[in-house]
């Protein structure tokens, strides 16, 4: 038991700091917008990486385009990597001084895939959470920083050419102070069926549901103030939440682009809808927009909405 209590313990021991008096602002999510980049990117462009360049590159230019319909100030986050330039697509909105709030999805697939769930679908919540948040700017007391990733797949992952990595790197570099980091990954796949839901621990069986019909918002121990706060946000809309604080060791808790800004000591977060430890077509063909329940993943991104218009509002930084 030794090795499955600390993880226990911060199931048992989250706590959350939103005023039961905060107002949520009513917003709709057009569910057929959110089909519409799913079906850009996973079926008219397709699998997107190095050995897809031309439709890496197609990918971003798309990106770009879509944030800045948004009507946000957007710009590209170029570097090379293996002889050939990449970029991040980072918009921003609120006050240029401000501490930031971070919100990122990759933009990049695995091998042959089309990834419409991993990870179209992050990058159509972030697109959409822009316009949200663009009608919204008069509110911000932050900076809201909205950014499209390159190279999270492998070969990249856990390396220093992850887009998340040169993105955090460059923050801390210019000593730039951030309330918050939440990383989208895979946020479309929801099913009501018994023993649709996994765990990396069997017991966590005892605390979580067996139908995977929620999204997950996940921390390593440092975040876990950040996450029950996230979470509490997100509960406010029509979606079940469920969330997660461990070690970095249980896997599954840093398999995304979250992991960067730890390494650089910011909190971060991952909203999620868990993965391969729910959706069998995880890095294979039948990751295709066909998939995704768009009702489900619509309610993620007001929750979504809820979480970062409070974070980039108001509020003293976490602890």
């Amino acid at each position: 038991m030794k090795i499955y209590f600390p993880v226990l313990f911060l199931l048992l021991a989250s706590c959350a700091s939103v005023p039961s008096d905060y107002v949520y602002p009513a917003v709709d999510v057009d569910e057929s917008f959110l089909k519409r980049i799913v079906r850009s990117l996973a079926v008219r462009i397709g699998p997107r990486n190095l050995d897809h360049y031309d439709k890496l590159r197609s990918a971003s230019q798309y990106i770009e385009g879509q944030l800045k319909q948004s009507g946000c100030e957007v710009e590209r986050q170029t570097y090379s990597v293996l002889g050939r330039e990449v970029q991040n697509i980072i918009a921003s909105i609120g006050p240029e001084d401000a501490e930031r709030v971070i919100v990122g999805a990759h933009y990049d697939t695995f091998g042959n895939q089309r990834g419409a769930d991993d990870n179209a679908s992050g990058v159509a919540g972030l697109i959409a959470l822009a316009k949200l948040l663009k009608e919204h700017e008069h509110r911000l007391t932050r900076k809201v920083e909205l950014v499209a990733f390159t190279l999270e797949e492998p070969p990249f992952f856990r390396s220093e050419n992850m887009g998340s990595y040169v993105h955090a790197k460059s923050l801390s570099d210019t000593k730039v102070k951030v309330r918050a980091m939440i990383a989208l990954e895979m946020i479309g796949f929801f099913s009501n069926e018994k023993g649709s839901q996994d765990y990396p621990l069997s017991l966590l069986h005892l605390f979580y549901p067996d139908e995977g019909d929620f999204i997950g918002v996940v921390s390593n121990m440092s975040s876990r103030r950040l996450k029950s706060e996230f979470r509490d946000l997100m509960s406010k809309s029509d979606i079940k939440v469920r969330s997660l604080s461990a070690p970095a060791w249980l896997a599954g808790i840093d398999f995304s682009d979250h992991l960067n800004y730890w390494k650089f000591g910011y909190d971060s977060i991952m909203v999620t809808d868990t993965a391969f430890y729910r959706n069998k077509n995880y890095h294979q063909a039948t990751d295709t927009i066909d998939t995704l329940d768009f009702t489900k993943m619509s309610e993620v991104v007001r929750g979504l909405f809820y979480g970062v218009l409070y974070l980039a509002s108001q509020g003293n930084s976490v602890d």
